[in-house]
């Protein structure tokens, strides 16, 4: 008999982003983490955010149930350390925190993807660009 073996959150993050940088498209079929506070019915987006106004870049929040990303012109223009609040009309938060480099490399165009904190049970990847 086949023995499974389960996959933490880090290899699975890994595996994505390797999955992800190679052209490979990924279905996340719900929140992990367990837990009571997981959402039921979270909706991956199959297609990038629409543009942001005013020069904003808007971030791909994975497994989304209302969450938004969204670093503003001001902040790429000027990049320094920012710590996201990605609530938008989700009834919890989740922080997405940032680098000044990681914020000039959202400027300039480039992936950056990362894990936001850990919160009503799951977290979610949050990819610009």
């Amino acid at each position: 008999m086949k023995e499974e073996q389960a996959v933490g959150r880090r290899e699975f993050t890994l595996s994505a982003a390797l999955a992800a940088l190679s052209g490979v498209a990924i279905t996340i079929s719900a929140c992990g983490g367990g837990g009571g506070g997981s959402p039921t019915s979270p909706s991956t987006p199959t297609t990038p955010p629409p543009a942001a106004s005013g020069g904003d870049k808007q971030g791909l929040v994975a497994t989304n149930h209302g969450h938004a990303a969204v670093i503003t012109a001001a902040r790429l223009a000027s990049p320094a350390d920012v710590s996201l609040d990605i609530r938008g009309t989700s009834d919890h938060p989740h922080t997405v925190t940032l680098s000044a480099a990681q914020v000039s490399s959202i400027a300039a165009n480039q992936r950056i993807s990362m894990e936001s904190t850990t919160d009503d049970g799951h977290s979610h990847t949050v990819t610009f660009n």
